[in-house]
């Protein structure tokens, strides 16, 4: 699994193309709520039940896709589930929504 940093992915961020990258979040729908980057969907890992057997309707498994929660555990676990579907360019922001916030977006509330 690729980590990138959230200064690699604030870079990516600015040529987003949802055409050529798909954003995950996996943090439960209260957190997303607190604080939330625009473009990501949300699948959260304790809803895994409802979304896991149509992960292949919803993503692309060619696409770079990059995954996000609070620190970068839940998203490390996605990307690991992701790779073992096939997904072959997947990347997990290190240090998830709370680093971002303190190193790229202070606007993102911290939680």
């Amino acid at each position: 699994m690729q980590e990138v940093s959230v200064e690699e992915f604030a870079i990516a961020l600015e040529n987003f193309s949802p055409e050529d990258t798909q954003l995950i979040d996996v943090r439960e729908p209260q957190e997303v709520a607190t604080a939330s980057i625009s473009g990501f969907i949300n699948l959260p890992l304790s809803e895994y039940e409802q979304w896991s057997d149509q992960i292949h309707q919803q993503l692309d498994a060619e696409k770079e896709t990059f995954v996000i929660c609070h620190h970068g555990v839940r998203s490390a676990q996605m990307c690991y589930w992701l790779k073992q579907q096939g997904f072959s360019n997947v990347k997990n922001i290190s240090g998830g929504i709370d680093a971002y916030s303190c190193a790229i977006d202070p606007s993102v509330p911290r939680y």
